[in-house]
């Protein structure tokens, strides 16, 4: 594990801030700041700040401080853990663009997963396209009939020559409409056990066949899609691993899901606008209202701790597994615990819009549950933790060693 002064990362912070003092202006009143789980835009103007937020991520990665943790071999900066924790905190003084699902999953889920599993061909041409924000990619994993039970997905590839031609639907798409490409996973092979049978493959998101449509959500945006594939043909030169072994890489990239959740403190409202709402509505003499506002602080800390060693053991070499899953509940539960807060000081001004910028938490409040499902329900997450990190007894499986196209439906 590398070892860093204190010395070496204040210089590291000082220059870091004086470079983003030079790009964009300082962070506003923290009260103003959008509290919003899901974008709600018109697509117009959501493709607008996609090309912001990717204009910015080619500036950091330009500058030197993109991918700051990844090996200088992998097109990263070659630093610390450390360097990338103190960067994103200076980076949060300061007015950015935000975020957006598609790049989050771009950068911090599917370029890792390549860099893990492709071929030298797929790293050179996206590893660093990805981290860069040059190119977006979205997951193609969930279907309406596998959600929580991924492997029991549908979607099928079948080997046409130097090609595999896939037919079936995928749903929860993040971003999908923006992406140009997409990690999917499908059935190569419905004679094994459901487990076995997957492989995964890069996907242009513009090949023949691929339709994708934007779902409405009740916060109001379309983040989430349906993605049609019917007769869609991919060459082999795009599988990514080996045939069968897409299940492991599903599994990487829900580890990177699950961990970078967990550590994603800038999704949403938080404490420090709880914290501004609290004190103009006068709540802050209230006990519930601070029970509330501390609980949210503690978990907010706690996560802050757990981000950073999740951090030092990637550096270190160790594979994301299982305990990913323990920052993905303790996250859709802090999320939860915002909008409680948020109901308790605001009241009835959640609920009936009084002109004076409070309504704006509703967006957190109905964008919050969604994340409860997405990268695996808060049960499959339970579960996991359950037989992984605490060696419970699994549960009784009744497909178990059952062959995938024998499981009755």
């Amino acid at each position: 594990m590398t070892t860093v002064s204190e010395t070496e990362l204040d210089e590291f912070t000082d220059r870091a801030r004086k470079w983003l003092a030079e790009n964009v202006p300082p962070r506003g009143e923290e009260g103003r700041r959008s509290v919003a789980v899901f974008h709600d835009l018109p697509d117009d103007d959501e493709r607008r700040l996609l090309g912001r937020i990717r204009d910015w991520l080619r500036t950091k990665y330009d500058a030197g401080y993109g991918a700051l943790s990844w090996p200088i071999e992998h097109d990263g900066a070659g630093l610390s853990a450390l360097h990338e924790e103190a960067f994103a905190e200076a980076e949060r003084e300061f007015e950015t663009p935000g975020q957006h699902e598609l790049t989050s999953v771009s950068t911090a889920l599917i370029a890792p997963t390549v860099q893990l599993f492709g071929t030298p061909e797929q790293t050179a041409q996206l590893v660093q396209p990805l981290l860069r924000g040059d190119t977006t990619a979205c997951q193609l994993f969930s279907e309406p009939s596998a959600g929580s039970d991924l492997a029991g997905l549908s979607t099928r590839a079948v080997r046409d020559g130097d090609a595999w031609v896939v037919t079936g639907q995928k749903v929860w798409s993040s971003g999908a409409q923006f992406a140009e490409w997409g990690e999917l996973i499908c059935r190569t092979d419905p004679d094994v056990p459901k487990h076995q049978g997957l492989t995964a493959f890069l996907l242009r998101m513009d090949t023949p066949g691929v339709d994708v449509r934007p779902l409405r959500q009740m916060s109001g945006g379309s983040s989430f899609c349906e993605v049609f594939l019917d007769d869609v043909r991919v060459p082999d030169a795009w599988r990514l691993g080996e045939v069968g072994g897409g299940w492991g890489v599903t599994l990487a990239t829900l580890g990177f899901e699950r961990g970078h959740s967990g550590a994603n403190a800038d999704l949403g409202g938080g404490f420090d606008q709880l914290l501004d709402d609290a004190r103009r509505y006068g709540r802050l003499d209230d006990p519930e209202v601070r029970r509330l506002l501390a609980g949210v602080w503690a978990a907010e800390k706690v996560a802050a701790v757990s981000a950073r060693r999740d951090r030092e053991a990637r550096l270190a070499g160790v594979e994301p597994g299982p305990i990913g899953s323990l920052r993905k509940l303790a996250w859709t539960q802090r999320l939860t615990a915002v909008s409680e807060a948020a109901a308790a000081i605001l009241g009835s001004r959640l609920i009936a819009d009084a002109g004076d910028g409070s309504y704006r938490w509703t967006e957190h409040v109905l964008g919050a549950p969604g994340y409860r499902i997405a990268g695996g329900s808060d049960e499959v997450q339970r579960t996991i933790i359950a037989e992984r990190l605490l060696g419970l007894p699994p549960e009784p499986r009744a497909d178990r060693g059952v062959a995938w196209k024998d499981i009755p439906r």
